[in-house]
């Protein structure tokens, strides 16, 4: 017999000492790079009723115009309706340069799909929305969508 035993009790257990705060780093990376909302909406907002809606299928292609009179908190730039694209107040003409930036943001395929979606306020003359179709023309931008609110949303 030998006088040397083998010792074969190795542990197989995995340390799980860190798993706690790897986790917490996970989760706090998520919370800072997570953009829970990418523009503040700067002109008043009371969108007409509709009859038929359509839901979009890839929101990623939607790109957002405001068009409606300034809040009273931006009291200082008058009463007329203004045109808000993303955080900016832009003037008409500059809607065709504004949608080729936007289209530069997309794939090569998916830039022609891009759809503008229009929030006019409910007192918002007619002139303005003409001359802002008439520039997403001229851009290219043949997919104009009006945003309406769902019927559960009424009661507001």
């Amino acid at each position: 017999m030998s006088k040397f035993k083998k010792k074969s009790e190795s542990s197989q257990d995995i340390p799980t000492a860190a798993l706690p705060d790897i986790i917490f780093m996970i989760l706090f990376y998520f919370m800072v790079t997570t953009v829970l909302r990418e523009t503040e909406i700067k002109v008043e907002q009371r969108i007409p009723r509709a009859e038929q809606l359509v839901k979009l299928e890839k929101k990623k292609l939607v790109t957002y115009l405001y068009i409606g009179q300034p809040k009273p908190q931006y009291g200082d730039l008058g009463v007329e309706p203004l045109i808000q694209a993303n955080d900016a107040f832009i003037a008409i003409d500059g809607i065709v340069q504004w949608v080729n930036a936007e289209k530069d943001k997309l794939g090569e395929v998916e830039r022609d799909q891009i759809t503008i979606s229009m929030k006019v306020d409910e007192k918002t003359k007619m002139g303005i929305i003409v001359d802002v179709q008439t520039e997403l023309r001229e851009a290219n931008a043949r997919k104009i969508m009006y945003a309406a609110p769902t019927k559960a949303a009424e009661g507001n």
